[in-house]
């Protein structure tokens, strides 16, 4: 916490771990309300830190997915394009390229 006299401060607080503040934007209020009927009775701090955990967690999911579904389509095309190219054709181009 901060006293104008004093500095900042956490003897007294119930951790000393670093803290957000959080505008409760019209989107954030939202979010708010939807947790708080999903949550009844949790202090609004509990509720944000649900919330993040909950959206971190989806984000991860989504990216995992993301992630499976490149490999998948790299899985089902590697090797679709192996007779598009004659044999030795990268050495003929390279011995266009300049030493």
């Amino acid at each position: 916490m901060y006293h104008p006299r004093l500095g900042w401060y956490s003897h007294g607080l119930p951790t000393t771990l670093a803290r957000i503040q959080v505008t409760q934007t019209p989107p954030v209020a939202h979010a708010l309300e939807i947790a708080e009927r999903e949550w009844p009775g949790l202090a609004r701090s509990e509720l944000i830190g649900r919330l993040l955990t909950l959206g971190a967690q989806s984000v991860e999911s989504a990216r995992a997915e993301r992630r499976a579904a490149r490999r998948s389509v790299l899985n089902e095309t590697s090797g679709s394009f192996a007779d598009a190219y004659p044999s030795g054709y990268l050495d003929d181009l390279r011995s266009d390229w300049p030493q």
